[in-house]
């Protein structure tokens, strides 16, 4: 019984939400029209006069504002390659402690901990000359495509924005320019003050939609420079550490090659 009141109420709730979303831009087109041009505020002018496309346009600009504070946020230094993390991995790897990396980097949240962690374990002790390296390199291989995925997803949204605002407002384009011809049918003239109200829904929906996608091209491709420039910069450490590590275990071989007079 219970349950059903619950769905009842959640039905009627929705109901209201969505007539309220399907009427209101009309109501508020209507009270804007009755209006005189020279006393409408910024916002009717600039966005109201839109009509409904504007609510569309405007979850894109908020979608597009969210996403970019949000990978602000995640794609930093610290989260991706710390430089304290960095150095006490690379202490241990040069004196060769293979498990007290594991572990410091296990305990350690950020995506150059994770890469360590996660490959690592590869390495091959009982090949001294190398460490195992390609399986390492496979490892952190299967590592950064999986991670890249799924940072590459929130990035995506970002181009999903930038492709959806200029149809958007493309599409209020279509319907100012339907709303101006269904006038001119009906009038007969091509009266200013009576094509006013559906050239402005042409226009601005127009005006918004490049101004939400311009800067979303831009940044898409800075989040995307930058997921690609983090990356890098983790593995470059990574695969330092294996050479650290190779170093040390060959330090007698290395040595004993060098010929005689050569300073080291």
């Amino acid at each position: 019984m219970i349950e059903k009141l619950v769905t009842s109420r959640a039905k009627t709730m929705a109901a209201i939400i969505t007539t309220s979303l399907v009427t209101m831009p009309a109501l508020m087109a209507q009270a804007a029209d009755k209006v005189p041009a020279s006393k409408k505020s910024m916002l009717t002018k600039w966005v109201i006069d839109g009509g409904p496309t504007m609510l569309f346009i405007g979850a894109a600009i908020v979608a597009f504002i969210a996403l970019t504070i949000y990978c602000f946020m995640n794609m930093t230094k610290a989260k991706y390659c710390p430089d304290d993390l960095k150095m006490q991995l690379m202490d241990h790897m040069t004196n060769v402690r293979v498990r007290s990396a594991i572990e410091l980097a296990a305990s350690h949240p950020s995506y150059l901990g994770r890469l360590v962690a996660y490959s690592f374990p590869n390495i091959d002790a009982t090949r001294p000359e190398d460490l195992g390296r390609d399986q390492v390199e496979d490892a952190m291989a299967d590592f950064v495509n999986n991670e890249t995925r799924t940072s590459m997803t929130w990035i995506n949204y970002i181009s999903l924005c930038a492709q959806t605002s200029p149809m958007l407002g493309l599409l209020g384009t279509v319907i100012g320019m339907v709303g101006c011809f269904g006038t001119l049918a009906e009038t007969g003239s091509a009266d200013p003050s009576q094509l006013a109200g559906d050239i402005s829904v042409a226009l601005l929906t127009t005006l918004w939609g490049l101004v939400n996608a311009i800067p979303c091209i831009s940044m898409f491709f800075y989040f995307k420079n930058r997921l690609a420039d983090l990356t890098s910069e983790s593995i470059k450490a990574a695969e330092d550490m294996i050479n650290a590590a190779t170093a040390t275990v060959n330090s007698d071989t290395i040595y004993a090659k060098i010929p005689e007079g050569i300073a080291v």
